[in-house]
């Protein structure tokens, strides 16, 4: 059972699990790629943040709660993952691509590309849950929330609040940067960064189940 803690323990945990988190989620990887392709597009973006704050936030609470044994009763589960993982990623990776290359109007592409909100925020959940680096990043969290003690549940706290602030960084940012994708050229280098950045973290998950 959680314990009372002192209000200063609970802001150094708080604090902590701030700064941790945003040293593992401030990152572009795929989740952040997929989030600012929709804000560009103007497609189901606050649907989409809210469904990853949502996950993020389920997730790191339940480290706190045991995460870390339930994988150690199912070890298949991290191999499970990861091959999900690898498969996932090579298809988008291999859908980017194909948009990158074919050489569409700027509006043209983002139509074609906007997928309906319950597809979009089915992506969104595939990009957070079949990542084997996120699973990875809630270990360590839940890891490092224990050395807390009675806090623990602040230092999980902090993670969500960095998840939160990264994902309003992306959003924002795929607003600001919207007037430039007027041009079709700025989407196909956006779609053949995605596929690079996608096919590289497959070929890597996929390096490492090998391994």
């Amino acid at each position: 059972m959680f314990t009372f803690a002192s209000s200063p323990a609970l802001f150094t945990a708080w604090a902590s699990g701030t700064a941790t988190g945003l040293g593992l989620f401030a990152v572009v990887g795929a989740q952040s790629a997929f989030i600012l392709r929709q804000g560009l597009m103007r497609a189901h973006l606050l649907s989409i943040l809210a469904i990853c704050a949502l996950l993020d936030g389920i997730c790191i609470f339940a480290s706190v709660w045991g995460l870390q044994a339930a994988v150690n009763w199912f070890p298949w589960l991290t191999h499970a993952i990861l091959w999900f993982g690898v498969a996932f990623l090579a298809w988008y990776a291999f859908q980017s691509a194909q948009r990158a290359i074919r050489a569409q109007g700027s509006l043209t592409a983002a139509q074609h590309a906007v997928p309906s909100r319950s597809a979009a925020l089915l992506a969104a959940a595939g990009f957070t849950l079949l990542n084997p680096h996120f699973w990875l990043d809630i270990m360590v969290i839940g890891s490092l929330a224990h050395g807390f003690d009675d806090a623990r549940l602040a230092f999980a706290a902090g993670a969500v609040t960095a998840s939160v602030l990264w994902l309003i960084v992306l959003g924002v940012g795929s607003r600001l940067f919207a007037p430039y994708f007027a041009n079709p050229k700025a989407w196909r280098i956006l779609d053949g960064v995605i596929a690079v950045i996608m096919a590289a973290l497959a070929m890597r998950l996929a390096w490492n189940g090998l391994a």
